[in-house]
C-alpha cells in the first residue's frame, strides 16, 4: 500500500513524497504526512498572520450596511449575532484542522486531493481561485469610488482607468516583495481604517436609543431576503483562503489556531459594534443604507472630518483586502504546481524574494482583464464557485476523519464524526440556500466556468501522459 503526499524539499519544492508501508505498520505509518523544508525567508508569524485573516473576509464593516436596507436594523444585528456560529466558526475550525493536518501551500486543494483524489483537486482549485480573483478585481474599483467623493474627476473616463490600472501595478509589486511585508501592512492598514470607528463608537453612545435596535424596518420597505443573506455571505466568508499560505507561516501547527480564533473574534467585533452603535444613534431612511452609508452616518454623528476619514479608511480596508486575497491566489497557484496539479513552472519562486513570480502574474493578468467590467453578475457567479468549492471542503473534511481517524492532527475540532456532520450540515445548507435563490445568468456563468475546469483538468491530464509539460510527481500520476 503507498500513499503519496506533498513536501517541499527545496526552494523550488519539488513535491514528492512517498510511504512504503506494510499491512502490519503501526496506524501512524499508514497515513499520508507533510514534511516542510523552511524556506530562505522570514515566515510569517502570529500578528501579521490574524490581520492577513481578518482582510481575507471583512477589513473592516464596510459593506455590512446593505443588510440594514434589506431587511431593518433588528434583522441586520440578529444576523451578525448568529451567522458567525453557523458559518464563521465551522469554517475557521475546519480550516484551523486541516491547515495544521496538511500545512502547505495547496490549502484546500491539498484536502480535497487527499480526500478524493485528483479530480476533486483540480476542480476545488478551479472553484476557489477564480472566486477569489473576481473578488480581487473588485477592490481597485471600491477604492476608486470611495477616492471619487474627493476628487470627482475620477468619476469616469481615462483618469479614472489610469488610476484604476496603476493601483493593481502598484499593490502587486508590494505583494511581489514579500508575504511578510504584506503581512506587516495589514496591520497598519487594519488600524488606520478601524481607528475612525473607534471614535465614532464613542461619538455615537450618548445618542444611542435601544429601541431603535429592535425595529424591523421602516413601513412601506419591502424585505429584500436576497440581498440581507448575500451580505452577510460577502461579509463573512473566505476564512479559509488563508490556507494556502500554510507554508509561509512559522510554526503553523500552533500559530494557525490561535490566529484564527483571534481573527474570528475581531471579525465580528468590528462588524457588530459599529452596527449597533449607529443603528441606535441615528434615524434615517432605511433605504440610504446602501454601501458606504458608515461615513454619511459619521457625519451626521460627529461631523464631516470624521466622514472623510472613514473613507481614506474604507480605500485603505480595499487594499489590505486586495494584498490578502491576492497572497492567497498567487500561493494557491504555487501550492498546486508543488503537488503537480499544475505545470511545474507554476512554482518558481523570485530569486531575491521569495514569492511565488508566476502566481503573481496570472493572478494580476486576470485581475487587469476583469477591473473594468460590471461586475454585479459576475461576482454573484463568484459566491456562486465559492459555495459549490465549501461543499466540497466540508465534504473532504468528513471524509479525511472517517478516512483516516488516527491520523495526527496538530489541532483537531473536540467532537465525534456524527457531531462533525452536524456542524457542517448547517452551513451546506446555507450554501445550498445561496445558490438556489441565483439567477440564472449566474447559473449560466458559473456552469461555463465548471466546465471550463474540467476541460483544464483534461488538458493537464493530457500534457502530462504525453510529457508535452513538466509536473512534480505526486500520486496524481499514480492513480492515472
Amino acid at each position: 500500500m503507498e500513499i503519496v503526499t506533498p513536501t517541499n524539499e527545496s526552494n523550488n519544492a519539488n513535491i514528492k513524497t512517498t510511504s512504503s508501508i506494510s499491512m502490519s505498520s503501526s496506524i501512524n505509518d499508514l497515513l499520508p504526512t507533510t514534511t516542510i523544508t523552511e524556506p530562505p525567508q522570514k515566515k510569517l508569524t502570529l500578528l501579521p498572520l490574524i490581520f492577513l485573516i481578518y482582510f481575507e473576509v471583512a477589513g473592516g464593516p464596510f459593506g455590512e450596511e446593505p443588510a440594514v436596507q434589506a431587511a431593518g436594523p433588528l434583522f441586520a444585528l440578529i444576523g451578525f449575532l448568529v451567522f458567525p456560529f453557523i458559518w464563521s466558526i465551522p469554517e475557521a475550525l475546519v480550516t484551523a484542522e486541516l491547515s495544521t493536518t496538511y500545512p502547505g501551500n495547496g490549502g484546500f486543494v491539498i484536502w480535497a486531493q487527499q480526500a478524493f483524489g485528483p479530480f476533486c483537486g483540480s476542480m476545488m482549485g478551479t472553484w476557489k481561485f477564480l472566486s477569489v480573483v473576481i473578488n480581487i478585481a473588485a477592490f481597485p474599483i471600491l477604492c476608486v469610488d470611495y477616492l471619487e467623493r474627493l476628487f470627482p474627476v475620477l468619476d469616469s473616463g481615462w483618469p479614472r482607468y489610469v488610476v484604476i490600472f496603476g493601483m493593481i501595478i502598484i499593490l502587486a509589486l508590494i505583494n511581489y516583495i514579500g508575504i511578510t511585508i504584506v503581512g506587516y501592512v495589514a496591520v497598519i492598514l487594519a488600524l488606520v481604517s478601524i481607528a475612525p470607528f473607534v471614535l465614532m463608537i464613542c461619538f455615537a453612545i450618548p445618542k444611542i436609543k435601544p429601541g431603535r435596535w429592535i425595529s424591523l424596518g421602516q413601513k412601506g420597505v419591502k424585505k429584500d431576503w436576497g440581498l440581507y443573506i448575500n451580505t452577510l455571505f460577502w461579509n463573512l466568508n473566505f476564512f479559509d483562503s488563508v490556507s494556502t499560505l500554510a507554508g509561509e507561516v512559522e510554526n503553523p501547527h500552533k500559530t494557525f489556531p490561535k490566529a484564527l480564533f483571534i481573527a474570528v473574534l475581531l471579525t465580528c467585533l468590528s462588524y457588530l459594534i459599529p452596527l449597533f452603535a449607529v443603528t441606535g444613534s441615528v434615524s434615517v431612511d432605511q433605504n440610504l443604507w446602501t454601501t458606504g452609508f458608515h461615513a454619511e452616518a459619521a457625519n451626521i454623528i460627529a461631523g464631516n472630518w470624521l466622514k472623510i476619514w472613514i473613507e481614506i479608511g474604507a480605500v485603505l480596508s480595499a487594499i489590505g483586502l486586495f494584498q490578502a486575497q491576492l497572497s492567497s491566489s498567487s500561493y494557491q497557484i504555487l501550492g498546486m504546481a508543488e503537488i503537480g496539479v499544475l505545470p511545474k513552472i507554476f512554482e518558481y519562486r523570485s530569486k531575491k524574494f521569495n514569492t511565488p513570480l508566476f502566481g503573481i502574474l496570472v493572478s494580476v493578468g486576470i485581475v487587469l482583464g476583469m477591473a473594468y467590467m460590471d461586475f454585479e453578475v459576475i461576482i454573484a457567479a463568484a459566491n456562486f464557485l465559492y459555495s459549490l468549492g465549501m461543499l466540497l471542503e466540508f465534504a473532504s473534511f468528513i471524509w479525511l476523519r472517517r478516512k483516516f481517524p488516527q491520523l495526527g492532527r496538530p489541532f483537531k475540532v473536540p467532537m465525534g464524526l456524527f457531531g462533525l456532520i452536524v456542524m457542517c450540515l448547517v452551513p451546506s445548507a446555507f450554501l445550498i440556500l445561496v445558490m438556489a435563490i441565483a439567477t440564472k445568468i449566474v447559473y449560466l456563468i458559473s456552469g461555463v466556468m465548471t466546465i471550463g475546469g474540467i476541460g483544464w483538468y483534461f488538458l493537464i491530464k493530457f500534457c502530462r501522459t504525453k510529457k508535452l509539460l513538466r509536473f512534480n510527481t505526486n500520486h496524481f500520476e499514480d492513480e492515472e
